[in-house]
């Protein structure tokens, strides 16, 4: 069973960046693409980015221009540097890695952007 485990998340106020990480407990050349996904209070989750294995990312274009989804492949983690928060970004964020056959999520970070 592979585990996600993911970091960064807290308290930011507006126009201020935040970095997730999620690491894997297994190789990340195992996956088909890993993404990052989020779920605002009251509302349905939606994907924020995906990067696939040969390394493109697609973003949201809610997000496009100030997300960036990166990956590290040596520590099996990859990363989402989000600048120019917005109070629209509020949600728990989820990591989630996709195999050929099978789908795994982290336990969920909460970003919040208030002042």
């Amino acid at each position: 069973q592979v585990q996600l485990v993911e970091s960064g998340g807290g308290l930011v106020q507006p126009g201020g960046s935040l970095t997730l990480s999620c690491a894997a407990s297994a190789s990340i050349f195992s996956f088909i693409h890993m993404g990052w996904y989020r779920q605002p209070p009251g509302k349905e989750r939606e994907m924020v980015a995906i990067i696939t294995s040969g390394g493109s990312a697609i973003y949201a274009d809610s997000v496009k221009g100030r997300f960036t989804m990166s990956r590290e492949n040596a520590k099996n983690t990859v990363y989402l540097q989000m600048n120019s928060l917005k109070p629209e970004d509020t949600a728990v964020y989820l990591c989630n890695f996709r195999g050929a056959y099978q789908s795994y999520w982290g336990q969920g970070t909460q970003v919040t952007v208030s002042s």
